[in-house]
């Protein structure tokens, strides 16, 4: 099994940035978990800044599935929603903290409806669930 997992901006601030919300993991400790807690996966990881880069490798993939962390694209990306809905590999999105729970603008996730599936809220733990859907 070929798992892609994207992570989009800011989150190569993880461990830093906002601990009171995103926890004090970096995204350097969560893959590591990941390969840690599932040896038989093959994964690969994208984290980006730029829109571009997110939808290109969305688009481009070989893999079997997609963890998506589109982070503040997820709020604000018809265009992520739209290679999601493109493409027939299963997309599975995550977040750390719980949208739901936040400001009102992040409650909206314009990926949710093209996507597998939705987890968030329980930090770093939404990825390995997220895998463990996946298989």
């Amino acid at each position: 099994m070929r798992i892609l997992v994207i992570n989009g901006p800011n989150m190569n601030l993880l461990g830093s940035r906002q601990p009171e919300i995103y926890g004090s993991a970096t995204l350097a400790d969560i893959e590591a978990n990941l390969v840690a807690s599932f040896p038989d996966v093959d994964f690969a990881f994208i984290q980006s800044n730029s829109e571009g880069a997110i939808i290109d490798a969305i688009q481009t993939t070989d893999a079997d599935a997609i963890v998506l962390n589109a982070a503040a694209y997820t709020h604000t990306s018809l265009a992520v929603a739209d290679a999601v809905a493109a493409v027939d590999t299963p997309v599975i999105e995550v977040h750390l903290s719980n949208i739901y729970a936040r400001e009102e603008i992040r409650r909206r996730s314009l990926i949710a409806p093209v996507c597998r599936g939705s987890i968030c809220g329980f930090g770093p733990k939404v990825y390995e669930l997220a895998v463990a859907a996946c298989l």
